[in-house]
């Protein structure tokens, strides 16, 4: 009789009857149902094939029977005690494997065809109960009593719908085999049959399971990477944030799961697991790089609104120290609630790598601004030092004087002092380790210290032109800056001596750094050496040689040296050889002074002149006319003396006066008669309106002239001054 089975209810079709014997069928529950053998025993033929002939029975009962979990045997009573008929041999081949019991009637004939069948070693002394639980239900005769067998099958059936349930016909089944894997488990099971080879059931399941569970996992996985959700959520993060992105993936992940878990829940427990974590795994590898672009992306942002955050709370005035500490506390947990709403919950995946890539991109960013806002700092103070050092120091070394380093020791440390006092308030926002702040201090002063030694070193590099500037401003100009003119008054050696020992200060001065407040004897051994040697020889008789022929000074470190002796002596050499030159020339206009003022002959030639000049003396006493015309004469002679400029000519020498007067004399001399000829005229013919200014104003015209270097003008100027000389003659002449 064959018995089909689907998920609603089991259906029991009327028995066929046949003249061959129907063996072994068996039907399949789909789901949660067991799994039903089927054995039909009715049929006469085959009775003398004897118990070996049986082989496809054999075969298809065990395979029934390794891919059922309940078996119902249908015997005619009548057939019980019979071989063939009865299909004792396929009863026994049955019970090689798990078989059911019959009533207690046929226990007997059961246990001598249990104790006949081979088993194996460990199982030879097993009871039958070990592996069957066996039940026997009788029906009456379907063609005799109809409605009877109908009641009895459809109780029967109702056993069947409750077979799995506690105490049910199938209740302590293990290991099924669900419905998406029968198939290819019973084609497994019949290949070992057909093979001949050993079956191992649960070991069979379990390659059942394995693959089943592989092809389920490798399903759902290909519905994963084509999921439209996943693919979007994949694509958006490689560019952007993505908000929500763990509870989104950590849902899509946990649904691909779940199906895993619904359709693979029948099959071995530990394949099943297994398969579901290494689909998790291939799960999670899938989703990692969108998971790594999530983190970086929450490292880059978190990183560029700190940088915006930290240069606000700097701008706004806040310490460096305190900005940097709470915009990174603040910064730190905004993104660990970032990266927490990124975790998926499948993955125990840590963010602490791409959190302490972020700390340390951070304090790199930290410690760049820390380097530059410290470094700006100090330009900043070094700068002020700078402009605060530089120009006073060139000045107090440019009038170098006994109080000149004093002065700029006093500026230095004023400078310095205040220069480190604001550097060290500005640092006490950084929070700075004292030893630090300390090194950096100390590096301040140092710069101060740098800039008063490098000016001094320049300024040493124009030494010479400082002096040679100095000796021409005191020689050239008196006590009251005035320029000084060379009238053959002037001591011109002592005023070269005050100027070459005011120079010699310069030099001193300029020889050694004096930062440090201790005495040298560089002034004195320059001026014994160089000012006066003389008196220095005579001072110092008991030394021998030279005090100029060093490389260095006493008392004076060499760091501290700015010129060693024998630079100076060097020095002072080419100052004397080029200054030389201008006490020169100032002798020379002192003595051509002195020969310009004096025009009176010898008082041998004036004695000389009186004897021999006694006779024509006395000649012009006697003729009054005479005196006249010397007199006119004379005057002819001082106007031209004064046109001329006869005085200032040859102050330049000789023979440039003589040829500057030969070219200025007639010019000089036909306006000077013109002037006399129009003075006469006007005099000679007087007129009503007679203007004296007028010729006055002509005269100043002349002036005028003169100033414009004309010779017409220079007549004019004589003329007016010497207006009564020239006059008083023609009145004289008139009232004769």
């Amino acid at each position: 009789m064959f018995y089909y089975f689907d998920r609603e209810e089991y259906i029991v079709e009327p028995p066929v009857w046949s003249q061959t014997t129907k063996g072994i069928w068996m039907a399949h529950c789909v789901g949660i149902e067991p799994c039903t053998l089927v054995m039909d025993l009715e049929g006469t033929d085959g009775r003398e094939r004897g118990e070996d002939d049986t082989a496809f029975e054999k075969q298809s009962a065990l395979f029934a029977l390794a891919v059922s979990d309940i078996v119902l045997i249908n015997m005619w009573c009548h057939d019980i005690g019979r071989e063939q008929a009865a299909n004792k041999p396929l009863l026994k081949t049955v019970f090689q494997t798990p078989l059911e019991n019959l009533e207690p009637v046929l226990r007997e004939d059961i246990q001598k065809i249990w104790d006949s069948v081979p088993k194996p070693q460990a199982h030879k002394e097993t009871p039958l109960s070990e592996f069957f639980n066996v039940e026997v239900v009788a029906l009456s005769s379907y063609e005799e009593k109809e409605e009877l067998f109908r009641e009895q099958v459809a109780s029967l059936r109702q056993r069947f719908f409750h077979s799995i349930a506690p105490g049910g016909l199938a209740g302590d089944r293990r290991g099924v085999v669900p419905a998406s894997g029968f198939s290819f488990s019973a084609q497994q099971i019949w290949k070992i049959i057909k093979e001949n080879k050993d079956l191992d059931l649960p070991a069979h399941k379990v390659m059942v399971a394995t693959v089943r569970c592989e092809e389920i996992a490798n399903e759902k996985f290909s519905s994963f990477s084509a999921n439209e959700e996943w693919r979007q959520l994949e694509e958006t993060v490689q560019t952007e944030p993505v908000p929500g992105f763990g509870r989104k993936l950590t849902s899509i992940i946990d649904a691909c799961l779940s199906e895993y878990d619904a359709e693979a829940t029948y099959f071995d427990e530990g394949v099943r697991s297994s398969k579901r974590k290494q689909l998790e795994e291939k799960l999670l590898q899938l989703v990692q790089p969108a998971y790594q672009f999530m983190l970086g992306h929450l490292r880059s942002g978190t990183l560029e609104r700190f940088k915006e955050a930290f240069d606000s709370a700097l701008n706004g005035g806040k310490g460096f120290a305190a900005a940097a500490r709470d915009c990174t506390k603040y910064f730190m947990s905004q993104f660990d609630e970032a990266s927490a709403d990124a975790h998926i919950d499948q993955a125990n995946w840590e963010s602490s790598k791409v959190r302490d890539k972020l700390r340390r991109d951070i304090d790199a960013h930290i410690a760049a601004v820390r380097a530059a806002k410290l470094s700006d700092l100090t330009t900043m103070y070094e700068t002020k030092l700078n402009e605060a050092l530089s120009g006073p120091v060139e000045a107090l070394l440019d009038g170098a004087s006994d109080d000149t380093w004093p002065a700029i020791r006093k500026l230095l440390h004023r400078e310095t002092e205040k220069a480190v006092n604001g550097f060290s308030s500005a640092l006490s926002g950084f929070e700075i380790d004292d030893i630090t702040k300390d090194k950096m201090l100390s590096r301040l002063e140092d710069h101060a210290r740098g800039i008063v030694e490098g000016k001094a070193k320049e300024e040493a590099g124009r030494v010479l032109i400082r002096m040679k500037d100095r000796f021409s401003t005191l020689f050239s100009h008196d006590s009251d800056s005035m320029p000084r003119v060379w009238t053959g008054k002037e001591d011109i050696r002592a005023i070269t001596k005050t100027a070459r020992s005011a120079s010699l200060k310069i030099l001193s001065v300029m020889a050694a750094i004096r930062l440090d407040d201790s005495a040298d004897s560089i002034e004195n051994t320059l001026a014994l050496a160089l000012v006066d040697p003389k008196s220095g020889t005579n001072a110092n008789r008991s030394i021998s040689g030279d005090p100029l022929a060093s490389s260095s000074w006493d008392e004076v470190p060499s760091s501290k040296t700015l010129l060693t002796p024998v630079q100076c002596k060097s020095l002072w050499r080419q100052f004397k050889s080029e200054t030389e030159y201008t006490v020169s020339q100032a002798i020379a206009a002192q003595e051509a002074s002195k020969r310009n003022n004096n025009w009176l002959p010898p008082p041998w030639a004036i004695v000389a002149l009186v004897v021999l000049g006694f006779n024509e003396f006395m000649t012009l006493l006697r003729n009054p006319l005479y005196l006249g015309v010397i007199f006119v004469a004379f005057l002819l002679i001082k106007a031209l003396w004064v046109q001329l400029d006869i005085s200032g000519e040859f102050r330049n020498g000789a023979l440039p006066g003589i040829l500057s007067i030969s070219t200025k004399f007639l010019p000089t001399v036909m306006n000077l008669l013109r002037k006399l000829a129009e003075e006469g005229q006007r005099q000679a013919n007087p007129g009503p309106q007679h203007n004296p200014p007028v010729p006055a104003k002509t005269l100043r015209s002349g002036t005028n002239d003169h100033d414009d270097h004309s010779s017409s003008a220079s007549s004019g100027i004589t003329s007016s001054e010497n207006g009564t000389e020239y006059s008083s003659p023609s009145a004289h002449q008139k009232a004769q």
